[in-house]
């Protein structure tokens, strides 16, 4: 185990132990004795899953004198999807035994596994099959509920075993999806700046490190993950393990989310790539989309003297909280939706004297933040040949996103959460739909790579 998985693992809530080796389905048996006893195990995978490595988890199980039951296998088709239904499935079936799930599978899995054994109360353990996500040790889990996707508490696994063969094999598709999830690190440390310096969300610096401190080692080799190299993969593995164990250690997904989450919220939400074939958009490459459009969004930004704004007519421009919930619900017409996306931007709502203040403060803290913002942020053209390289989408277009849609999603994504980003900065300064605008001219960002 690498020192700083070590490390995470002392503050974490609920995962007390994290494998990420070469051949690391031969411990699952010895793991699992190790956290639960002599309890039953039910191994959990899709057809696929179960031959690429639930059957050596079972056998390894029993091997160490595990009692296990049958496995419960979802079909191989129509394509697994995190619903609730099949939450509520895995539940009822579980609900019947008394054994202690194993998850073995990629983020889908897992998140339908987390939730149903979150439902029962009962611990966990997860064997990853692939590099696809960080939330194989987050708490909560990603699940559509009547067609829309939003996270349902539950806690993480009390195990989590990663696999390097196993997973330097996996389809690329699953390791790009990884790879632009991880990348999202950047900008929502950006915006973790940006909230530290308001004093609205402090930086706990133990946390920032189990995330910042191996992101850019783990995302250096693109290349290489495209390869199924090992060693790549066993960098990207522990950048996402770490980054769910920081989310652990934070009790808060702000460690690891920021608006580049927020573009993907918005657009998992409405159900965007649900359909999307022959496979459906995986939450990853709707953030390795997100983190260009942020990261381009700071560069515009970090353009202007902050400090020599004028506060009186930003203050001037700042809506009331009437026209706020207007705003929102002129931008989010879905009616299921556009309720819960009020409470979420209202939560930000602050007064014209305290945007005032907070303005003031932000300008004379922007010298040194805007230089550590620089720092952080990586040029989005850097982003794209990144992505590109790992076979991720890098372009709205490689995700099949209608290009006005697109644009609208700058100015909607910021109403999706109430965690501030660098999408509130701008729209307290009354700079959002001037920095969008130049963003998509014809000699702006995206202006350039129109479709």
């Amino acid at each position: 185990m690498s020192e700083l998985i070590e490390k995470a693992l002392v503050d974490a809530t609920d995962t007390k132990v994290a494998v990420v080796e070469e051949g690391a389905i031969a411990r699952a048996g010895e793991v699992f004795t190790e956290l639960f006893g002599d309890a039953a195990a039910v191994v959990v995978g899709d057809e696929r899953t179960m031959e690429v490595a639930g059957r050596a988890v079972n056998e390894r199980l029993r091997a160490s004198g595990v009692r296990t039951l049958d496995p419960y296998v979802f079909p191989g088709e129509p394509e697994l999807y995190a619903q609730y239904e099949n939450c509520e499935t895995l539940r009822d079936a579980l609900a019947g035994v008394d054994a202690t799930a194993v998850a073995v599978g990629g983020g889908t899995l897992n998140d339908i596994v987390k939730r149903a054994s979150g439902e029962l109360t009962r611990p966990y353990m997860q064997v990853g099959t692939a590099a696809s996500m960080d939330g194989f040790t987050a708490f909560g889990a990603s699940i559509a509920v009547e067609g829309f996707k939003q996270t349902l508490s539950c806690p993480a696994p009390a195990a989590s075993i990663s696999d390097l063969t196993v997973m330097a094999a996996a389809p690329t598709v699953m390791t790009a999806s990884g790879y632009g999830d991880l990348l999202g690190k950047v900008t929502a440390g950006a915006d973790w700046l940006l909230a530290d310096a308001l004093q609205i969300e402090v930086i706990d610096p133990s946390v920032w490190d189990l995330v910042q401190g191996p992101l850019r080692t783990s995302l250096a080799r693109p290349e290489a993950l495209a390869a199924h190299d090992v060693e790549a993969t066993r960098d990207l593995a522990q950048g996402l393990i770490m980054s769910g164990l920081a989310m652990q250690a934070h009790q808060s997904s702000r460690p690891a989310s920021g608006a580049e989450h927020q573009f993907s919220h918005l657009w998992e939400m409405e159900g965007h790539g649900v359909d999307i074939k022959p496979r459906r958009l995986s939450h990853g490459f709707k953030v390795a989309v997100g983190t260009v459009a942020v990261s381009a969004f700071y560069e515009r930004l970090l353009e202007r003297d902050v400090a020599g704004l004028d506060t009186d007519a930003a203050v001037s421009a700042w809506p009331s909280e009437e026209a706020m919930e207007a705003r929102v619900r002129e931008l989010h017409p879905v009616p299921n939706l556009v309720d819960e996306l009020v409470t979420q931007q209202l939560a930000k709502w602050v007064t014209p004297d305290e945007l005032a203040q907070r303005i003031e403060t932000l300008k004379a803290a922007w010298p040194q933040l805007s230089a550590r913002l620089r720092e952080q942020i990586i040029a989005p053209e850097e982003l794209q040949r990144m992505l590109r390289a790992v076979g991720a989408p890098a372009h709205p277009s490689d995700i099949q996103l209608d290009w006005a849609r697109f644009r609208q999603t700058y100015l909607r994504a910021q109403m999706v959460r109430k965690r501030y980003t660098v999408l509130d900065t701008a729209l307290e300064l009354n700079l959002l739909e001037e920095i969008v605008d130049e963003l998509f001219a014809d000699d702006g960002f995206w202006g350039r790579q129109q479709p």
